[in-house]
């Protein structure tokens, strides 16, 4: 017990000095300003992570078509696969990444995720038939594992009061990544066609008219894996096991070696019964839920608006070029940043999350429904109404994801934090697996009925959106989504009974921080 030391107003409370995660609550405890060293970081990590998820939608119905596997018609159908390979590998191994990093520490973890992306993504890039690209992608998401650690770590370097911005960071770069990645497909895909004073058609991004896009990422993540290791470790690793938050018990310094064996045999035991109950925790569960069919909407769309940007008029769409859609991508991370940052922490405090989560979540109906109607515009009408509704939409939808952020990490206690947020990657990958593949089939039947009476067309597509959405709005009242959901758990209401915690219910006023 001579490693540890005490701070200044510790309260009785003693750190390890050779324990991460010691070092870093008690940074927090004497020091209340931002960890901005550490959110930065945490920023470039979810950015890293998130580019190249959807960077593929600008040019991916062009790369399918380069492919020559189908018709015209049926280019949505192949464009799903390839856009669901990605989710299926996530779903298959991110339950694991999460135990991993609950084991063995949040940054092994994050470089593992971060590597990925560097080898992976640049052989997406080079992809010369259907079956290389899905295989690259697949491997992509079975080894970027690290979002549900970045999300545990971000609650874990943040002072309580700070969570809100700690986990408002994850959601804007989350949303600021899916956005730009698309504008970074569309700006720098077929480089050759586009740029033949400086790209010719022998060179090698002429012969990979895909490749650049991809490269760009690449170059980000080597910059984001060598930035990781500045990161501190926030993971407990003390001499005694079961001692939550590296804090020292007196009375067990006070009494024997024996007693400190049985303490310790003790807690194991009670750690393993608690682990063993994440899955029968309706807080967790309800929350999950909720995030994974929100996930299930937004890459969906996310598919979707690309493909149908770039579509003919004949069959809906907006005849865009891929740098037209990166164009009004670009513009619309612009404001979802400003957003984010400045706007939705003030918010989320004030309303709380659940309030954030299915307000967003309503909001971006009526959004959606003007989608198919912007077809008929053209010229700087169509170019205003357009960037308009995709960022509002946006703010909406990254409201949404980091609401259900909120209420995780509100519904967990840190021990657990990795493998809950590992959980809900899984099953969030389960329902993103299955966004890509429903939605560009969805899209491919769209186009083939554009003269139907009922909802023709891409009318039929965002309608089916906001069916989904509907379903987010209702899953977040009671008895679904339980009130605790909307604040985070404290240390006293683990070890209270019911009626304790039912008792602070009434008396404590809800906050999302």
């Amino acid at each position: 017990m001579d490693r540890c030391k005490e701070p200044l107003l510790s309260n009785g409370v003693k750190y390890y000095d050779d324990c991460p995660g010691c070092k870093v609550d008690l940074r927090k405890a004497t020091h209340k300003g931002y960890p901005i060293k550490e959110l930065s970081l945490v920023a470039l990590l979810v950015l890293c992570n998130s580019l190249p998820i959807s960077s593929l939608f600008p040019f991916l119905y062009f790369m399918v078509r380069d492919f020559h596997i189908g018709k015209t018609e049926d280019i949505g159908y192949y464009a799903g696969y390839i856009g669901s390979s990605f989710m299926f590998g996530r779903f298959l191994t991110s339950a694991l990444w999460g135990m991993a990093s609950d084991k063995y520490g949040r940054k092994p973890v994050m470089l593992i995720g971060v590597a990925s992306v560097i080898i992976f993504n640049t052989l997406f890039g080079v992809s010369v038939n259907f079956w290389m690209a899905i295989s690259t992608r697949f491997l992509l998401g079975s080894f970027n594992g690290m979002l549900g650690p970045v999300k545990a770590y971000s609650s874990e370097v943040c002072r309580e009061e700070h969570q809100a911005l700690g986990l408002s960071i994850v959601g804007t770069m989350w949303g600021i990544g899916l956005i730009i990645g698309p504008a970074l497909g569309g700006f720098f895909a077929q480089p050759a066609d586009k740029y033949p004073n400086i790209f010719s058609k022998k060179s090698l991004f002429g012969r990979f008219p895909y490749l650049l896009p991809c490269l760009c990422i690449s170059v980000i993540a080597v910059i984001v894996f060598v930035s990781t290791f500045w990161l501190p470790e926030t993971l407990h690793k003390h001499p005694l096991e079961g001692e939550e938050k590296g804090h020292y018990d007196p009375e067990i310094g006070s009494k024997g070696e024996s007693h400190q064996a049985n303490n310790k045999e003790e807690t194991t035991k009670k750690n393993q019964v608690q682990k063993k109950s994440l899955l029968k925790s309706w807080p967790v569960m309800s929350s999950i839920i909720v995030y994974c069919v929100f996930s299930l909407h937004d890459i969906a769309y996310s598919e979707i608006f690309s493909l149908w940007a770039v579509s003919p008029k004949e069959y809906g769409g907006l005849s865009f070029t891929t740098s037209d859609v990166g164009v009004v991508l670009a513009i619309t991370g612009v404001g979802l940043l400003i957003f984010q940052l400045f706007i939705f922490p003030p918010l989320a405090n004030l309303v709380g999350a659940i309030l954030v989560t299915r307000i967003s979540a309503l909001l971006t109906i009526p959004v959606l429904t003007i989608y198919p109607f912007l077809a008929m515009l053209s010229g700087i009408f169509l170019w205003l109404a357009l960037n308009s509704a995709s960022l509002i939409k946006n703010i909406l939808g990254t409201s949404v994801v980091t609401g259900t952020f909120l209420m995780l990490n509100n519904a967990v206690s840190q021990d657990q934090r990795g493998a809950a947020n590992g959980l809900a990657m899984t099953g969030m990958s389960l329902f993103k697996t299955l966004g890509p593949a429903g939605g560009g089939s969805l899209f491919a039947w769209a186009q083939k009925r554009q003269n139907a009476s009922f909802l023709p067309g891409d009318h039929m597509v965002f309608f089916m959106l906001n069916f989904i959405l509907v379903i987010v709005v209702m899953m977040t009242f009671e008895p679904f989504l339980p009130r605790s959901t909307n604040r985070p758990q404290r240390e006293d209401q683990n070890e209270s009974n019911p009626e304790q915690q039912e008792q602070r219910k009434e008396q404590e006023p809800q906050f999302s921080s």
